[in-house]
């Protein structure tokens, strides 16, 4: 049962945040918890305020593509720079000065379509750690979603071959009053139930733990291997044909774009009569709707109760939770819900609006993930990090660099701490659900999921 983290310690980073936004505030939060030493430049003197009074940071009034500003900031001996300013060309250039004068790792936020055809060649080019686009980043995760409607989330490992499911059991189902192990034995063992949450608890299962319908799972599988298993207990996996997405902004823009790509139907309702010529110059195959949402007439006039899929992007979180509602009582639609404040995380998570995607999180754990990479040894490295449970869990992947205390035993013989298991190991593209007698080898990467918050590196799997 989960008690709270236990966090893991090892050096600490000097990092530099440039603006401190949505984004920047919730990296701001998220680093400084795990201990490192941060920096925030911000030109607004009421957000330095506010930082000041919330955290243990040092914070800087200035232009963070000033030389003279970053190094009052201490970029010279800084080991991360990242700049989530509101501006695309303010953040490349502040990634490019702080690079100029100093060795330190730079991650910028970028998030016009142009540019994000353009990463490889911008982070080759100006020698970037990383280039993040929290809309597109979402976008994927939310088509990942409708790809398999039955799921409230599914996270990608192992450069796609994996996936972790996160899915509720509903009434009556086979798995319903089925301990772990004997779904092993009769089901397949093909898949691994990884975390469960029950009446606000969060367990890291045995194989003696009982399902019950109404709890919400994560389990790990080969992509393939997932869907047999949801088809093998009755849970409907085919993706939706047809979508309808509120607001014209990146975010739906992407999101439309992924699935148009996939062969869906997309139906995209806007008010602004000019940002909808916008989309049909962008998006030919779309059908653009001018038509305010907020109408229920102007919904229903569009087709809701006939789509499949229905995803609110407004710029506004109260609006996307009334129209998820909204939809969920006239139509039998997958709905999706986009959240970006997630101080009232525990809030939404009572109201029943499907799956939810915090945009902001997912740009953090990108993120975080490569802070914690740089803070490890040379053994291993952070591949990818989400998320679990409210961030009352999390699912880490690592990749296996060279020799460690954890490389060449059996798993049975590892001392690994409470509340961890190891969900699979992937060994030259072949996806392994490890039992007790499998090893771990240099060059795989290995997914963890824990209770525990901060591991950097492999060992710190062990007690």
């Amino acid at each position: 049962m989960f008690s709270g983290f236990t966090h893991t310690s090892s050096k600490s980073l000097k990092i530099i945040i440039v603006g401190n936004g949505k984004v920047g505030h919730t990296l701001t939060e998220q680093l400084s918890k795990e201990g490192n030493n941060i920096t925030v430049i911000e030109k607004d003197a009421a957000v330095i305020a506010d930082l000041d009074s919330q955290f243990d940071i040092i914070t800087i009034k200035g232009n963070g593509a000033s030389y003279n500003t970053l190094k009052e900031a201490g970029v010279e001996d800084a080991d991360l720079i990242i700049a989530v300013t509101g501006s695309d060309e303010l953040n490349l250039l502040c990634c490019t000065i702080a690079k100029q004068f100093s060795k330190c790792a730079a991650i910028a936020r970028v998030r016009t379509p142009e540019y994000s055809q353009e990463v490889g060649y911008l982070r080759d080019k100006l020698g970037l750690a990383m280039i993040i686009n929290p809309e597109l980043e979402s976008a994927r995760e939310m088509a990942r979603i409708l790809y398999l409607p039955t799921a409230l989330q599914v996270n990608t490992f192992a450069h796609g071959q994996a996936e972790m499911i996160k899915f509720k059991i509903p009434e009556g189902n086979l798995l319903d009053q089925m301990t772990i192990a004997n779904l092993g034995r009769h089901i397949t063992n093909n898949i691994l139930i990884c975390g469960i949450e029950r009446k606000g608890e969060v367990y890291i299962p045995s194989g003696a733990f009982t399902l019950e319908a109404g709890d919400t799972i994560y389990f790990a599988a080969k992509r393939e291997e997932a869907r047999k298993f949801l088809k093998h207990i009755g849970v409907f996996t085919k993706q939706v044909r047809n979508a309808m997405i509120v607001g014209g902004g990146l975010s739906s823009y992407y999101l439309a774009n992924e699935l148009l790509h996939a062969g869906i139907d997309v139906h995209i309702l806007e008010s602004s009569l000019k940002r909808c010529d916008e989309l049909t110059t962008l998006l030919p195959d779309a059908v653009v709707i001018n038509a305010d949402a907020s109408n229920q007439e102007g919904l229903m006039g569009a087709g809701l109760k006939d789509m499949e899929a229905f995803v609110p992007l407004t710029g506004i979180d109260e609006e996307n939770i009334l129209l998820t509602l909204f939809a969920k009582k006239v139509s039998k639609a997958k709905v999706i819900t986009k959240i970006n404040r997630i101080n009232f995380s525990d809030v939404v998570a009572e109201l029943d609006l499907g799956s939810v995607i915090y945009p902001k999180l997912i740009t953090a754990e990108t993120i975080i993930a490569y802070a914690r990479a740089l803070r490890a040894s040379r053994s291993s490295e952070i591949e990818t990090l989400y998320h679990l449970f409210d961030s009352r869990a999390e699912a880490i992947e690592f990749r296996i660099k060279e020799a460690s205390p954890v490389v060449g035993k059996e798993l049975k013989e590892l001392s690994l701490k409470q509340n961890l298991l190891i969900a699979f190991i992937n060994r030259r593209g072949k996806i392994i659900i490890p039992s007790g007698s499998d090893k771990i080898e240099v060059g795989d990467s290995v997914m963890i999921v824990t209770t525990h918050t901060g591991l950097n590196e492999i060992r710190d799997i062990l007690r």
